[in-house]
């Protein structure tokens, strides 16, 4: 009888949003402060998207997107400074898991 290799498909590299939810799940963070950092990285690569015209990975932004983004939240979507606060923890976390 002959078996046939089996061939395993190559390990891909979780995404970030993946690697996000590891890390605040490490650190014993509720459900709730997961999925709203997941919803902040959701809306800064968003924002990026839109803003830049195309996708842009957030290894590829720094310093100048974050503030971007945080300007636009403050005068744009006129949010409050405790929101303007969660969205900078939160995209800070997503830089960390890179």
């Amino acid at each position: 009888m002959i078996h046939e290799a089996q061939s395993h498909p190559p390990k891909t590299e979780p995404k970030i949003e993946d690697r996000l939810r590891q890390k605040i799940r490490l650190k014993h963070y509720s459900g709730r402060t997961e999925e709203t950092y997941v919803q902040w990285h959701r809306r800064y690569v968003l924002f990026h998207k839109e803003r830049m015209g195309r996708a842009v990975h957030p290894a590829e932004m720094g310093a100048a997107e974050i503030e971007a983004f945080l300007t636009h939240l403050a005068l744009n979507l006129e949010l409050s400074a405790s929101s303007q606060n969660q969205a900078l923890n939160a995209v800070a976390w997503t830089r960390w898991t890179e």
